[in-house]
């Protein structure tokens, strides 16, 4: 059975079960007088998606557009194959990245070299976008779509190819990774928890606060996170980046320092320990399905800390 939830009166969330995993992924669905998806993950989640659109009662031709914060295979490699089932769509997607959908093979390698030997189940596979299906969204643009405007916002910090799509009916501003990763897995504690996503090789700390500050002075009502789900409390959500981002780096500068032949792991471990005693802290047991999910990022952060701290020592 398709994970959905209806968010608003015409806005849903489709679980896509991104490495296999609940809660880990999301594509919003605005059904508009454009059907509208914003984010479709990996190939692999793909007949979730489709299972989704059919559980709300919509068929994949009546799909207009496709959005795409950013082209990463967690929420753009899918686009490819999701377009053979909608033929009357248009995929939307940041200027730098309209190149990489229409030859991923860069996206490839480089998901290659973050995932090794999984790829293949995580990711493949990886269907090339035709060039008169996509249309670049610079910064400011607007997509008009029934009763709402979709303006999109250029917000690096993340990556350098990434929009955040404002939703003028909704005042709510759909933020891929920009923002972080938002999970809903603490909330039974009591608690919020949004962890910077710092993967490698375009993430910059300043350009993500940058991004941050401009996505806050659109005083939106909620915020649609690539990973997972909605919060309606953005103003909790800002100040957990703005207490997490520099702990991050200094953690990673840290273990840097002490652990300079392996320090990808050195970081790794570093930040896993200190969230898991955020979670040790609220209550969130050790056997907890977070810890899953918080394995694979913390590791994958800790490969784009080393490679920024790397980056700034070389300057």
């Amino acid at each position: 059975m398709p994970k959905v939830e209806l968010l608003d009166e015409d806005v849903s969330l489709i679980d896509v079960y991104d490495l296999g995993l609940p809660n880990r992924t999301g594509a919003y669905v605005i059904q508009d007088d454009e059907l509208t998806v914003i984010e479709t993950s990996a190939s692999p989640s793909i007949p979730h998606l489709l299972d989704g659109l059919k559980a709300i009662g919509e068929n994949p031709e009546r799909v207009r557009h496709i959005i795409v914060t950013h082209v990463h295979l967690d929420h753009a490699g899918g686009v490819g194959v999701l377009l053979q089932s909608c033929p009357n769509a248009t995929v939307h997607v940041h200027p730098r990245g309209k190149r990489h959908l229409a030859d991923p093979t860069k996206l490839v390698q480089g998901a290659r070299a973050v995932y090794g030997e999984q790829f293949d189940d995580l990711f493949d596979p990886v269907v090339p976008v035709p060039e008169d299906r996509l249309v670049e969204q610079p910064d400011g643009s607007d997509l008009h779509i029934g009763s709402r405007t979709l303006t999109f916002y250029d917000t690096p910090g993340h990556a350098k190819h990434h929009v955040s799509i404002h939703d003028s009916k909704a005042n709510a501003i759909y933020t891929g990774d920009t923002i972080g990763v938002y999970y809903p897995h603490t909330l039974p504690y009591g608690e919020m928890l949004v962890l910077p996503s710092t993967s490698p090789n375009q993430f910059d700390p300043n350009a993500m606060l940058e991004s941050l500050k401009r996505i806050e002075s659109l005083g939106v009502d909620a915020i649609h996170f690539g990973h997972f789900g909605r919060s309606t409390e953005p103003a909790v959500v800002y100040d957990q980046m703005c207490d997490w981002l520099p702990l991050f780096l200094e953690l990673s500068e840290d273990a840097v320092k002490r652990g300079s032949n392996a320090p990808v792991e050195s970081v790794r471990q570093a930040l896993f320990d200190r969230v898991a005693s955020y979670l040790d802290d609220i209550g969130v047991p050790r056997e907890h399905d977070i810890y899953p999910l918080l394995e694979m990022d913390m590791r994958v952060c800790a490969m784009g800390l080393v490679d920024y701290l790397k980056k700034t020592e070389d300057q």
